[in-house]
């Protein structure tokens, strides 16, 4: 059996794992096809391009809007040179300099939190800073037991306004860059409310319109029955199946290649996706 993930993140973004700490896991779990997809930064996949000689899948994760619903667009087999992608992802640390500063003010402002000059430093030098990287501090602070917690006591009530990447543009962008175009987590992602099954159809339709190329239906957090709904609707409306843990190391508990709540193994031959690994 070929093991697989194409949803992995790195310390680039989200993850805690550095990336010769992540290639070293990967080798050691001999994980033959994987896609690393930070969030919105190639930086992690310029440095795995030079421990993989086959078997690695250039991504990214979009944090988007399309329409009214808010989503995660992967990126698969992307040219990370591409001037229109590196364009798309300077307008993202705009957008992510934005939501932080609205985040560190509402902690002062609301819980009377103030961030040291070396974790300002820190915040400030990373590629790709999301809510998580701020709980951790709080969390190190000893004012939550845990990341989770800590989110949803101190920063689920900020107010950050519309920081996301434009759906459309997102999409194009991918496929501009050679790359294709993944709804990831379609049915909602980790700690989020799974969308019921007669919910999700009209905001896949939506989608359609807009040109997305797959579906996330292998997914550490989705069960049998979740799986096969979405790949029905893949075949149906002829998209591509991809599978993905959404691993973050000690940052969320999910174990690399984990496809299902069961965490029983997934032929690669099932998705129905480009070999482009």
């Amino acid at each position: 059996m070929t093991k697989f993930d194409l949803h992995i993140h790195s310390n680039c973004s989200d993850g805690s794992d550095t990336v010769d700490e992540l290639a070293e896991k990967i080798k050691k779990a001999e994980i033959e096809i994987f896609a690393l997809t930070d969030h919105d930064t190639v930086e992690g996949c310029k440095l795995m391009s030079e421990k993989f000689e086959k078997g690695f899948i250039k991504g990214i994760e979009l944090t988007c809007l399309l329409e009214d619903i808010k989503c995660h667009i992967l990126g698969y087999s992307i040219d990370i040179e591409n001037p229109k992608l590196k364009e798309l992802i300077e307008k993202g640390k705009i957008l992510r300099r934005k939501k932080l500063e609205t985040r560190i003010h509402y902690l002062k402002d609301t819980w009377d939190f103030e961030f040291t000059k070396e974790e300002l430093d820190w915040l400030y030098s990373r590629k790709s800073v999301v809510k998580l990287h701020l709980a951790n501090i709080l969390v190190k602070r000893g004012l939550a037991e845990n990341n989770i917690a800590a989110m949803e006591k101190y920063l689920n009530g900020c107010k950050t306004g519309n920081t996301r990447f434009d759906g459309k543009e997102a999409i194009e962008t991918i496929q501009q860059a050679g790359g294709i175009a993944v709804w990831a987590h379609p049915l909602g992602g980790e700690g989020e409310k799974h969308l019921d099954f007669n919910t999700f159809i009209p905001k896949l339709e939506k989608m359609l319109k807009y040109n997305i190329q797959g579906l996330e239906c292998y997914y550490s957090r989705y069960n049998k029955e979740e799986i096969k709904f979405l790949t029905d609707c893949a075949e149906k409306y002829n998209l591509y199946t991809t599978g993905g843990s959404d691993y973050h190391g000690t940052n969320k508990n999910i174990p690399l290649t984990k496809l299902n709540t069961d965490n029983t193994p997934v032929e690669l031959e099932v998705l129905n996706f480009p070999k482009i690994y």
